[in-house]
């Protein structure tokens, strides 16, 4: 009952966004013909209708049911047009309090004059209309142009250099990878080029930081011989992030749930890969050892869930010189590691995939996700501890990406 009441009162936000942004589209329009303006007012009104239609349907219909045509690129369609819809109210909004501003003005002087007449309505600027209009559509072609970015896998070499390394690990090549998403990855020849460009590098380890999957361990079917081929010298290890757990999946029962995380912890043993569970194990090489720490998900924020203990997986690594912490959630860092875990060298996290939208340009970077995670992309430091954030190997939601492109990361020790 509360999830469809949730559902009608954003069914009743739509419309009202619509219409008022209709109203400046009426204004743009006004010189074109009647039937370019026919066609456009009705294009409009077409997909805000199937906009609608799919949010109420929802209402009935759980979003993981629906069709994958339906969850990877309508649904992301209809958001985005709605988001651009949003972006554009705003610059509407600023034209409405113009014109409020300037009609109380306007009355203003007519009551100092003496007028009883009421000043003439002031009409809505045909350039911020345009401008709203403009802004909106390029954010909404933009997130349709990031449709075709969501394979392009990029390489990140960052070189890390620790006074305390052991020598044997000079020069060790760790490769990072985070958030898989396997429910996303449509495209398996794509995935595959993807972790064939992985092997590229030849890394001595691999880490794998958590969200194997959105929901469900079945979304792993298909993928296990892909992402087998993954394999380093020294080691493949993994970690849960927050979408292994399934919770964010009505499930019949307790049980059902559990059942399906460990067949998810199974599935990365059937892989080659050694998921780390509140546990600590060690790296040797030339006679030279290191700590590797992973804990299962523990997030700052409150929406998160904290099925991780860093106390108990940190016991037994306390001798180790130099110690490594896989944790899926960057907001762990400044909140325990820093304060309490000063001795952990290097933290590799995930989860916030750089929002998948975003500007990084050489001297600058942007992204919405900077407002919720201080720590969202790239590599940081507090004293000699360092902490680096991949964006994502796969994708969640927008199935795609504009400015921050999929990552593998290639961290080399120094």
């Amino acid at each position: 009952m509360k999830r469809m009441l949730g559902s009608w009162v954003f069914i009743v936000i739509m419309l009202a966004v619509d219409f008022y942004v209709f109203q400046s589209l009426r204004i743009v329009t006004s010189s074109l013909s009647p039937k370019a303006k026919l066609t456009i007012h009705l294009a409009y009104w077409s997909f805000t209708a199937v906009a609608l239609l799919l949010f109420a349907t929802m209402t009935f219909v759980r979003f993981e049911r629906m069709p994958q045509l339906v969850r990877s690129f309508v649904f992301p369609i209809v958001i985005g047009f709605f988001i651009a819809k949003i972006v554009a109210a705003l610059f509407f909004l600023l034209d409405d309090a113009r014109r409020i501003f300037q009609w109380g003005g306007s009355k203003a002087i007519s009551v100092i004059n003496g007028s009883v007449t009421s000043p003439e309505g002031i009409t809505r600027s045909v350039f911020l209309s345009w401008l709203g209009i403009g802004v909106g559509g390029g954010l909404f072609g933009t997130l349709l142009y990031g449709f075709g970015n969501k394979y392009k896998y990029r390489v990140e070499k960052v070189k890390l250099k620790f006074e305390n390394l052991p020598n044997a690990f000079k020069g060790l090549k760790i490769i990072h990878i985070s958030d898989i998403h396997s429910g996303s990855l449509e495209d398996r020849r794509a995935v595959e080029r993807g972790v064939a460009k992985l092997m590229e590098q030849q890394p001595d380890l691999v880490f794998f930081t958590g969200d194997l999957v959105n929901n469900v361990a079945t979304e792993m079917d298909g993928l296990i011989e892909v992402f087998s081929n993954i394999k380093a010298p020294l080691g493949v290890y993994s970690i849960l992030g927050n979408h292994d757990y399934g919770d964010y999946v009505q499930w019949p029962g307790k049980p059902e749930k559990e059942a399906n995380l460990q067949r998810l912890k199974s599935i990365h043993g059937e892989m080659g890969w050694r998921l780390l569970l509140n546990e600590n194990v060690t790296i040797e090489k030339d006679g030279d050892r290191i700590g590797l720490i992973g804990i299962e998900n523990w997030g700052a924020k409150g929406n998160f869930s904290r099925y991780g203990d860093l106390k108990r997986a940190y016991q037994g690594a306390e001798s180790h010189a130099f110690k490594i912490l896989l944790s899926h959630d960057p907001s762990h860092w400044e909140a325990q590691v820093c304060k309490d875990f000063k001795d952990i060298d290097l933290m590799c996290s995930g989860h916030t995939h750089g929002m998948q939208f975003g500007l990084e340009i050489p001297g600058f970077r942007w992204s919405p996700v900077q407002y919720m995670y201080k720590q969202w992309a790239g590599l940081y430091r507090n004293s000699h501890q360092k902490l680096y954030v991949n964006r994502g190997f796969g994708f969640l939601g927008y199935p795609g990406r504009v400015g921050i492109l999929p990552e593998i990361t290639l961290i080399e020790l120094a």
